[in-house]
């Protein structure tokens, strides 16, 4: 017997979590799944996470977890347990690797998305499913080749998360309509991405990724030889910004590795000044910023070194 999910489409597996079935409810992506009066359709009130699987294996899975119970919590949503979603990812992702073929290129990569929703008006229980495609194109081509960005200001001085905590700042919510928005200018002005600016002059972070930069400090070793100080460096968290969970992971790697680690606050200048600046995020991983606002970072030559010692680091992140 057919599944419903084996008779769609095998761009998309879906997978809900349903108390009736232990390790999830597989479901037709070719067919509506989602009542008209979900508040994740009327309202955009809801939460997710979005990761790698890499053969198979979900990356930084615990991580994700972790941030989208934080994003329910400051949503005030009663989400499912965390084994709930363990054991729907894995049916997701052995349903999607089960309709391709071993090895081919989207078995290599697949993108895992957890969607929490509200649920249907008048209803107590929220809308949950997993849902598993191939990476779009995009995203590989720009961590080989890098992106140009502008900055963009996002309207509100980098304080205000603390003084207005309704705005959800810390939370990954389903309300991506101005991150799109910021998207679609950028690409009208021949960039391919945003870095968001505070309304105080702070950098943020991307649409949809976490800004690191990078600086090199060649110093006296202390016996009569050099040493170069690699310093990694991220805006401050407190500053309205979703915490990065590929950001983390890569900053203990580094540490591990003898990086030097800081946090902001960060101006643009600072951006303009770095020998390196990257945009990560769990799907694109590490994308070299080539130009900001047309002004070229760094050099293609230690663009590319640095990127390479990153990428070999967060290779070991599981």
């Amino acid at each position: 017997m057919t599944s419903p999910a084996a008779a769609s489409s095998p761009a998309t597996v879906l997978v809900f979590l349903d108390p009736a079935f232990q390790d999830g409810r597989l479901a037709d992506a070719s067919k509506p799944q989602l009542m008209a009066t979900d508040q994740g359709a009327t309202r955009g009130d809801g939460v997710f996470e979005s990761l790698l699987a890499v053969g198979g294996q979900p990356r930084k899975l615990q991580a994700h977890l972790n941030r989208l119970a934080g994003s329910a919590r400051l949503l005030e949503l009663d989400i499912p347990a965390e084994e709930s979603w363990r054991r729907a990812i894995t049916t997701a992702i052995s349903e999607y690797r089960g309709q391709h073929v071993p090895g081919s290129v989207e078995n290599d990569e697949l993108v895992v998305k957890l969607l929490v929703t509200r649920g249907v008006e008048g209803s107590a229980a929220p809308t949950c499913w997993v849902q598993t495609s191939a990476p779009g194109p995009a995203g590989r081509r720009q961590r080989e080749t890098g992106v140009d960005v502008i900055l963009l200001d996002r309207g509100y001085d980098s304080e205000v998360g603390e003084r207005a905590p309704w705005l959800l700042l810390g939370a990954k919510t389903l309300s991506y309509a101005v991150n799109m928005a910021a998207l679609r200018y950028a690409r009208a002005q021949g960039a391919d991405d945003v870095i968001f600016t505070s309304a105080d002059g702070r950098v943020l972070e991307g649409p949809t990724s976490t800004v690191l930069l990078a600086h090199l400090e060649t110093t006296d070793d202390g016996a009569g030889g050099v040493r170069t100080i690699r310093r990694l460096i991220t805006p401050q968290l407190d500053s309205g910004i979703l915490p990065g969970t590929s950001q983390g992971a890569l900053f203990t790697a580094a540490k591990a590795a003898g990086w030097e680690l800081g946090y902001g606050p960060l101006e643009p200048r600072d951006l303009y000044d770095a020998d390196a600046v990257w945009l990560i995020s769990s799907i694109r991983l590490l994308a070299p910023v080539n130009h900001i606002d047309g002004k070229e970072i760094g050099t293609p030559e230690l663009r590319r070194q640095l990127t390479a010692e990153l990428n070999a680091l967060y290779a070991t992140i599981e």
